[in-house]
């Protein structure tokens, strides 16, 4: 199941492409950059989202290694 970074990163992903590609078609060179760095930061949030998700699961894994 996703977390609330990875859900976030998703979006910002989604939006910068959508932002590059009207950028693209208007011949917007801003626009089409604020695209590109939105999906940067988008790919960001969403990988520190599945680092946490995985150490999370660690947790989990350990816990109940512990209660065996």
């Amino acid at each position: 199941m996703w977390n609330k970074d990875e859900v976030r990163g998703k979006t910002d992903q989604a939006k910068g492409k959508i932002k590059e590609a009207v950028g693209n078609m208007s011949n917007d060179e801003q626009l089409r950059n604020e695209g590109q760095a939105d999906q940067g930061v988008g790919q960001a949030e969403e990988m520190f989202g599945k680092g946490r998700r995985k150490v999370g699961d660690a947790v989990k894994d350990i816990g109940k290694k512990i209660g065996d």
